[in-house]
């Protein structure tokens, strides 16, 4: 099956693909070669930039698979380190090959002493996610032979062990308080919370709910299709990058508002409705008003045109956080009140804003006892198997080019150039000089 493109009066076909789930492409890749034209697409949000074996995202029916497992059915059984090992080698470990990984992800913890001296040299004021990017690129200067073929599986392994130490030490640097090492007793996630959360020559038991809610949280991040900061892992990885490179510029792009920062936003706009009294509805109507620069955040979704399955799952697991920990949190009940008019409003149906992945997230790092700045680090902590997953698969594609986007070009056209003596002043006073 054919394409046909009419250009100029000229006729061209190209080859139409379907993917497993009958998603309809069609390949330009000898557009320009063959036409001289490109596609513009700002945002590439209808340019598929790859085939993948790894995750299916179908918004209109509210669908998320992995490795074509529901999301439902993986959030409901597997762990952490089964999502990782699943959707980075592309299957369901056994009981040996999990106790394995496991094992090596336990023994792969600890950071190099010189690495932990970087912490010091960071500012108090520095935000974890920039602290965790440099960290993890840093990465690169101890495993110098991270680009080479046959230390990528252990550098998988290295990545995945070391960014929960550098993450909690992220969070202890943040707060001020000692690092706490790993401990080779407990699971991923168990040694993660430990290390976020004891002090040293305490003890420090931790909580079978928030290590369950923890496991959740990470699960339902670990990768998202063809998103920001996953595209731009791909893009650094496409010139042969290293790993630790690939991943900290992920890192980086995850870092934005617009994406890893959403649910930062989310619990901010809680609080603020908090403060003027719970008057959900006055912001209700704010962002329905088009003149009011107000939006509601934590609605909508770039892909999903439904319900965000992962939303649904997390408005129950925050509903059984908050009660086994006996919390009664007035954000929780604030966004549940939002959450019911959004779901019979109107105005919200016909805009298909249902409540996304980030409206609950926040309100579960907050009952976890996490400042709102290292919400970003642990989307960033759960995206990390899904980044690598990535990484390699584009790695391992043989049809993979380096990436390298076109333009339309709107500037000047051809002019001479002008020499200094001529050109004529087109300010009227002196640039400012500035002090630094």
């Amino acid at each position: 099956m054919d394409a046909k493109l009419v250009l100029e009066g000229k006729e061209f076909e190209f080859p139409v693909l379907v993917g497993t789930e009958n998603e309809v492409g069609i390949d330009f890749t000898k557009l320009r070669p063959r036409t001289g034209a490109i596609g513009l697409d700002p945002g590439f949000g209808n340019t598929g930039s790859c085939r993948s074996t790894i995750t299916f995202i179908n918004g209109e029916k509210g669908i998320l698979r992995y490795r074509g497992y529901p999301i439902e059915e993986v959030a409901e059984a597997a762990t952490f380190e089964e999502v990782c090992y699943l959707l980075i080698f592309g299957h369901l470990p056994t009981r040996g090959e999990l106790e394995t990984f496991s094992d090596q992800l336990t023994h792969h913890s600890m950071i190099h002493e010189s690495l932990k001296k970087f912490f010091d040299d960071f500012p108090p004021t520095a935000h974890p996610m920039m602290i965790l990017s440099a960290m993890v690129a840093s990465l690169s200067a101890f495993y110098t032979r991270a680009g080479e073929t046959e230390d990528v599986d252990l550098n998988i392994i290295r990545l995945l062990a070391k960014a929960k130490t550098i993450a909690a030490y992220s969070f202890k640097r943040s707060v001020g308080q000692p690092f706490v090492y790993p401990r080779n007793d407990l699971s991923y996630t168990e040694n993660f919370l430990h290390m976020l959360f004891a002090v040293p020559a305490e003890p420090y038991n931790v909580s079978p709910v928030m290590d369950r809610v923890l496991n959740l949280l990470l699960i339902l991040h670990a990768d998202h299709e063809q998103n920001c900061s996953t595209a731009t892992v791909r893009v650094v990885g496409s010139s042969q990058a290293n790993l630790f490179a690939a991943v900290s510029a992920g890192i980086a792009a995850l870092w934005g508002p617009l994406h890893g920062g959403a649910n930062q936003r989310v619990i901010e706009m809680l609080g603020m409705i908090r403060d003027d009294g719970k008057d959900y509805k006055k912001y209700v109507g704010k962002a329905k008003d088009k003149d009011d620069d107000f939006r509601l955040m934590g609605f909508g979704h770039r892909v999903y045109k439904n319900f965000d399955p992962r939303a649904t799952i997390l408005k129950k697991a925050a509903d059984e956080l908050l009660g086994e920990l006996g919390i009664d949190d007035p954000l929780l009940e604030i966004a549940k009140h939002l959450e019911e008019i959004a779901l019979e409003d109107e105005y919200f149906l016909e805009r298909k804003l249902y409540p996304n992945v980030d409206f609950y997230s926040g309100i579960l790092y907050r009952a976890m006892g996490l400042p709102t700045d290292m919400y970003t680090v642990m989307f960033a902590l759960g995206r990390l198997p899904g980044w690598i997953a990535q990484w390699k698969e584009m790695r391992e594609d043989p049809r993979a080019r380096i990436s390298r986007p076109r333009q339309i070009y709107t500037g000047e056209a051809q002019r001479p150039y002008v020499p200094l003596d001529l050109r004529v002043e087109s300010r009227s006073t002196e640039p400012e000089l500035v002090k630094v």
